[in-house]
């Protein structure tokens, strides 16, 4: 037996249709999300400087990022009783647990992308 045959049989298994892990391998894999997470690791965030930071995104999109990082417990969303509310956006612990390979690979086709065709 393969090891991907026996990761297969595995309830937890990205390569299983109805593996629950496949949503949040979604999230992740997702450029926004993985971008909103990169830059959260400077530390809590407000929507404005968020969006400033993530260059070329909607509103739209950023808020339904956002909203699905929180979701999944990769991010907390702070509201301030101000007037008007201040909200913050920062890293849970799940969140920078992400952080860590995400950070490694956004290094790796930083360092890479001269390499690959489409870049040339």
């Amino acid at each position: 037996m393969t090891t991907t045959a026996h990761l297969c049989e595995d309830p937890k298994s990205v390569y299983l249709a109805a593996c629950p892990c496949r949503d949040m391998l979604d999230l992740l894999a997702n450029k926004w999300s993985a971008l909103a997470l990169g830059a959260l690791e400077d530390g809590p965030q407000r929507f404005g400087a968020l969006r400033a930071r993530l260059q070329g995104v909607s509103p739209k999109v950023l808020t339904q990022t956002l909203r699905r990082l929180e979701d999944h417990g990769l991010v907390d969303r702070e509201i301030y009783p101000e007037v008007p509310p201040r909200v913050e956006y920062s890293l849970t612990p799940l969140g920078e647990d992400a952080c860590r390979p995400l950070a490694h690979l956004r290094t790796w086709v930083e360092e890479n992308i001269e390499r690959f065709p489409a870049s040339r």
